[in-house]
């Protein structure tokens, strides 16, 4: 096994590079890569924890997978691989994953200020299902009477969120609160995604932006990227939908309206190593949000 070098390793702008690489594989001006045809995008988990990955890691190993041809979401450490009884093939290499370690540091006002806590990036490398051999993955249990588009429906309306229907355009109206959707009768499936699936990509894409109001989120990005604060927004509300498809097995709508936009967020992204980082937090918070107002996360607050 070739292990990857950590020394000096500059771990936001190793992964930003890689997801730079990863959106500028897009097909056409408005398509990320997660919307392409068989992309085979869903969430990727972890072997040993069965706990899904998060933000930023979501997007580091998706690139990781497209690069590689991976068709599995199922990731872990050479350890948990050798502790399922698997071995990672000799000359693989790992895809980086972040975690934020909370270090107590010595504040600078001295000791009568004590100890304060602080968050410092750390990493580690993970090794795909396919890179690894004696790995038999669970079969998978199909339900006929299973329907992923109902099972939208039900996740869209149990947010409670004011959906109404009339024009052309889909948007998020912060002064009534309320998101504006096309009848559903104006969605148009592709080769790779039906009409239906179009049109809750489409309303899963704002209901991020719903995420953002004051009394939710309060999801605020203009100190943070200044003129390029809609754009992001916009970047926030991409991967938010992107991480609600994959978990609801909805192909991801490519939205045609962000061709403007793309160029924005690489922009930023090449100027700002972190930026990625903030945009897929905000994502995962907006998705955690949604996630909390569905019945089964109500009754278990309760």
């Amino acid at each position: 096994m070739t292990k990857p070098t950590t020394e000096r390793l500059d771990i936001h702008q190793h992964v930003t590079d890689q997801i730079i690489a990863f959106i500028e594989q897009g097909t056409g001006k408005a398509e990320m890569p997660w919307n392409r045809s068989g992309g085979g995008f869903s969430m990727p988990d972890n072997i040993e924890t069965g706990n899904l990955y998060r933000g930023v890691n979501v997007l580091g190993l998706w690139a990781s997978a497209c690069k590689a041809g991976y068709s599995s979401g199922t990731w872990g450490t050479y350890r948990q691989w050798q502790g399922k009884g698997c071995q990672v093939r000799k000359g693989e290499r790992g895809s980086l994953v972040v975690f934020y370690k909370k270090i107590d540091a010595q504040s600078d006002e001295g000791d009568e200020a004590g100890q304060e806590s602080r968050l410092f990036a750390r990493s580690s490398w993970v090794f795909n299902a396919e890179q690894v051999e004696g790995y038999q993955p669970a079969g998978i249990i199909t339900d006929p009477t299973f329907d992923p588009i109902q099972s939208a429906e039900l996740f869209v309306s149990s947010t409670r969120a004011d959906i109404r229907h009339g024009g052309t355009q889909a948007y998020y109206r912060p002064a009534t609160d309320s998101i504006q959707m096309p009848d559903r009768n104006r969605f148009t499936g592709t080769e790779s995604m039906s009409a239906c699936e179009g049109y809750y990509a489409t309303l899963l894409h704002e209901l991020t932006h719903w995420t953002s109001a004051k009394q939710r989120l309060d999801r605020e990005l203009g100190k943070r990227f200044g003129d390029n604060a809609y754009a992001m927004e916009e970047l926030v509300a991409e991967l938010g939908a992107a991480f609600l498809c994959a978990r609801l097995s909805i192909t991801p709508q490519v939205r045609e309206d962000h061709a403007s936009y793309v160029g924005h967020w690489l922009k930023v992204m090449k100027e700002d190593k972190k930026a990625i980082f903030t945009a897929a937090s905000k994502a995962a918070q907006a998705t955690d949000y949604l996630f909390a107002l569905q019945p089964e996360a109500r009754e278990a607050a309760a």
